[in-house]
């Protein structure tokens, strides 16, 4: 948990890391740790491509406690250095790290891209984009409400994995735990896929993400409830849909937040030979683009307030002993 002695630190830590989002958005790919992250990961499959299931199991495991050791040691380093110059060096580069855990700015400007596309009757595009920065899955025969259903998913499910979740683990746990929580999912999102090459090497990996993103997948769902009303949508029908429809996605977490969205903005979403959220609806349009972008800023809004008033009110604990008579 977030120590009192640098409670202030991880406080600055935060708002300098959500303004760089807000205004400078995702570092080049040479220096995002992100991507180091990635490549690392990459050659650990190369390195498994050709090994027995066994074996590929062992290294999916060795990346993950490798990674996850060697990412929460690097925030723990930052927030236990002292001396007026260390600590001055340690903030920047711990916002630095910390915002390239989240990436809020980057999840909207893709909504809107896609949008954009269909707003233009530029279907090809939409599909080209969609796939580009949103989803794993094949998007060439997508018709249009397909599309903008397909977006829709991606922002509520992103809003937990790309926001919600790396701020809870910083709450809990510091830089540290942000970190070691990104090196996770983004092993899952490389590795965890039912293929030869990978079902067995990605296992791990993708079962310690379902476990790090169990509660703040839920939190999302939450958050996207609480801020239907300010964002026109009904949260009475987005409590009914979750609760009937969160368990039907393959994955234990993504159908928290997607069924919350679907019942909210009362719109289908459907993935086609996986699940349908929200069946009596409507399906999806591209209007319901901007509608959805516009709840999930909400949530993220919301994620954040109340992100820095628990830090605040960490701070303010730890200052009461300097402050008492």
């Amino acid at each position: 948990m977030l120590v009192a002695d640098a409670a202030w630190w991880n406080g600055v830590v935060f708002l300098l890391a959500m303004l760089a989002d807000r205004f400078l958005g995702e570092p080049p790919a040479w220096c995002h740790p992100v991507v180091a992250m990635g490549t690392v990961i990459g050659w650990g499959r190369r390195l498994a491509r050709r090994m027995p299931a066994w074996w590929k199991l062992l290294v999916g495991g060795a990346l993950i406690v490798v990674g996850v050791a060697a990412s929460f040691c690097v925030g723990r380093w930052l927030e236990s250095l002292d001396g007026s110059f260390s600590v001055w060096l340690a903030i920047p580069l711990g916002a630095f790290l910390l915002k390239t855990t989240f990436a809020a700015h980057a999840l909207f400007d893709a909504g809107r891209q896609v949008d954009e596309a269909l707003s233009d009757d530029d279907l090809p595009e939409a599909r080209r984009l969609l796939g580009y920065h949103l989803v794993s899955r094949p998007t060439d025969t997508l018709t249009a409400s397909q599309t903008s259903a397909a977006t829709i998913e991606s922002l509520a499910e992103n809003v937990s994995d790309s926001v919600v979740a790396p701020i809870f683990w910083y709450l809990v746990a510091g830089l540290g735990g942000a970190l070691a929580y990104r090196f996770v999912n983004t092993a899952d999102a490389m590795l965890g896929y039912r293929d030869p090459e990978r079902e067995w090497l990605g296992k791990i990996p993708a079962r310690l993400d379902d476990v790090l993103n169990g509660i703040p997948a839920r939190l999302s769902a939450l958050a996207i409830l609480v801020v239907a009303r300010f964002s026109g949508g009904d949260a009475g029908r987005g409590l009914r849909v979750w609760w009937r429809d969160a368990a039907k996605t393959d994955s234990p977490n993504a159908g928290q937040p997607m069924s919350a969205a679907a019942g909210v903005l009362g719109r289908r979403l459907d993935k086609v030979g996986h699940y349908v959220l929200g069946a009596e609806f409507a399906e999806c349009r591209r209007e319901d683009i901007p509608r959805a972008l516009r709840l999930i800023e909400h949530a993220t809004i919301l994620t954040l307030g109340v992100a820095s008033l628990v830090l605040l009110g960490v701070a303010a604990l730890s200052f009461g002993p300097w402050l008492a008579p």
